[in-house]
């Protein structure tokens, strides 16, 4: 039986252990169809893992992250890692880490919270809770209920 298997990449990013089934979501978070991908982005799902029983990998080819694009990712897939790639070897390698604040990546689900006005304000949660994730806005103290739906 051949196997096939996905090439290393020789510059970029590489998220790993995203939660399984969430590889989707972190290409539509990163605005890859949007930006319209120059390079090769390979989105693995369903993977075995030691560490996670399953996991979810997106490789992003000529491409390192934001650390905004990184709070996002965190959101979503609070075990995942980020490693940059730079001519075929892994440079850094960091875990997300879930901020304790969220700023300017959110939009207030509550339509008159002042954060969905005209003032010069970004948004602002303050994760209450990591496990289930639990954010709540620190104008308002409205709860986000759905933060895929919310983001910027």
């Amino acid at each position: 039986m051949k196997e096939l298997k996905v090439t290393p990449i020789r510059n970029g990013t590489v998220i790993d252990h995203i939660t399984v089934g969430m590889a989707l979501q972190v290409v539509r978070i990163l605005r890859i169809a949007e930006r319209g991908a120059s390079s090769t982005v390979s989105v693995l799902m369903h993977v075995p893992s030691a560490q996670m029983g399953w996991k979810d990998v997106v490789k992003v080819e000529d491409r390192e992250l934001e650390p905004r694009e990184v709070d996002r990712i965190s959101l979503i897939a609070p075990h995942a890692s980020v490693n940059v790639i730079r001519n075929f070897n892994v440079e850094e390698k960091r875990s997300v880490t879930l901020p304790s604040e969220v700023v300017g990546i959110l939009r207030c689900e509550n339509h008159n919270c002042i954060s969905n006005t005209e003032e010069p304000i970004e948004s602002r949660f303050r994760v209450v809770r990591k496990e289930p994730l639990l954010l709540r806005c620190a104008y308002c103290e409205r709860e986000v209920t759905d933060v895929l739906s919310n983001m910027k």
